[in-house]
């Protein structure tokens, strides 16, 4: 008999207690779902743990046996609150505080929730009754159980983004703190250009606050799925001028922007401030990232196959934006971790969430999106997004 997983498993002998347990039946008995779809339970990807109306453990997983470190062998007939003697985090008996043998019939379930395993070992547990007739007994208690890894993960994520966040905030509104106080104690000392200077950087400095706090507005929208896209017609090489002028007027030479359209573009229906969003990230990150000449190609993009419908718009034809430098480019093994939270391609300041958010975007476009070589040697980004339609016929 397999000693660490369900498959042929025997559920039978004697308990503990010296009682003779139920008829020998295999670790899935009981469980007609699954043989029906041609599942055995050691295919599902979460720990399963079944206990009968008896109260034992009929059934219990191999991905049960890795959450918990325990042998099938060793849990198998045995009574489940014996099997799995759970505590939440005050050190409470889970099982005498749940009671689903002897608690309300009406209950169906418990929720997932964060318990503790002899020695320590936290485990995400939730509890399903399975009743022979809504308010009668239970025939069936179903348990899943998961491992906190990715949890904790999250944690982690959430803890860097806080750190992020932080460290951004400090330092613009160290300085906008320090400005006005200044000018607040000391106005008649400083000359015009002294206070229109240091006005200037206080304006900086909150446009960086406001555009941070628009960046973790962003995210949130983006995690949760809520982001909205208002389409409305755009015309992308006229949006890509803008950028451009807006980089010239700031100081960059006119001639390290190369701006080239190909053939007629089709009708873009997309959200005219995400796309201003998508291209001032990308063209920011050329310019201050990258060397020599930033070439931005323009070009219809064609069907990707497949009839198009709402939940594929991409299989109508889109326009294609490229945008690539002459710099030292992204090292290959970095390119799979570029659209992540928090990746800098430099130490040149930054949040690393800004394509983290351009990727978002155009996925609610219904858009992709990749990074590579550019022919220069430099990085080269290149988006597409489909046709779309206006925000009243979606």
């Amino acid at each position: 008999m397999p000693q660490n997983g369900v498959r042929g498993a025997l559920v039978g002998r004697p308990a503990r207690s010296g009682r003779a347990g139920p008829p020998p039946v295999r670790a899935n008995a009981g469980l007609p779902g699954l043989d029906h779809l041609g599942l055995d339970p050691d295919d599902l990807p979460d720990g399963l743990v079944v206990a009968d109306e008896n109260g034992r453990v009929i059934c219990f997983n191999a991905a049960a046996a890795r959450v918990t470190a325990l042998r099938a062998a060793d849990v198998l007939g045995r009574p489940v609150d014996q099997a799995l003697p759970l505590e939440d985090l005050e050190g409470r008996r889970w099982w005498q505080l749940t009671d689903p043998y002897g608690g309300l019939a009406i209950r169906v379930g418990q929720p997932e929730r964060n318990l503790l395993l002899p020695g320590g070992r936290e485990v995400l547990v939730a509890a399903r009754y399975v009743r022979q007739r809504p308010g009668g007994p239970l025939r069936r208690l179903v348990v899943t159980l998961r491992g906190t890894e990715a949890r904790r993960r999250t944690e982690r994520s959430h803890a860097e983004l806080i750190a992020t966040v932080a460290h951004e905030l400090r330092s613009p509104l160290t300085s906008v703190k320090g400005f006005t106080a200044t000018l607040l104690a000391k106005w008649e000392r400083f000359t015009e250009d002294q206070k229109k200077l240091m006005l200037q950087t206080v304006d900086a400095d909150a446009n960086r606050v406001t555009r941070l706090i628009a960046e973790l507005l962003d995210i949130s929208r983006i995690d949760s799925g809520r982001l909205e896209v208002r389409r409305q017609p755009v015309d992308m090489p006229a949006a890509l001028r803008r950028h451009v002028d807006g980089h010239v007027a700031a100081g960059q030479p006119a001639d390290r922007f190369t701006l080239k359209v190909r053939g007629p573009l089709p009708p873009l229906w997309a959200d005219p401030d995400k796309v201003d969003q998508i291209l001032g990230n990308l063209l920011e990150n050329a310019v201050r990232h990258g060397e020599g000449t930033v070439t931005i190609e323009v070009a219809p993009a064609p069907a990707t196959g497949g009839e198009r419908t709402h939940t594929n718009p991409a299989a109508a034809p889109g326009t294609a934006v490229t945008v690539s430098d002459e710099g030292p480019g992204i090292p290959e093994e970095s390119m799979g971790r570029v659209f992540t939270r928090f990746w800098r391609g430099s130490k040149r300041g930054g949040t690393g969430l800004g394509l983290y958010i351009v990727k978002g975007i155009v996925e609610a476009h219904g858009g992709t999106i990749s990074v590579g070589r550019a022919p220069g040697g430099g990085a080269q980004f290149r988006f597409i997004l489909p046709v779309g339609a206006p925000s009243f016929l979606s």
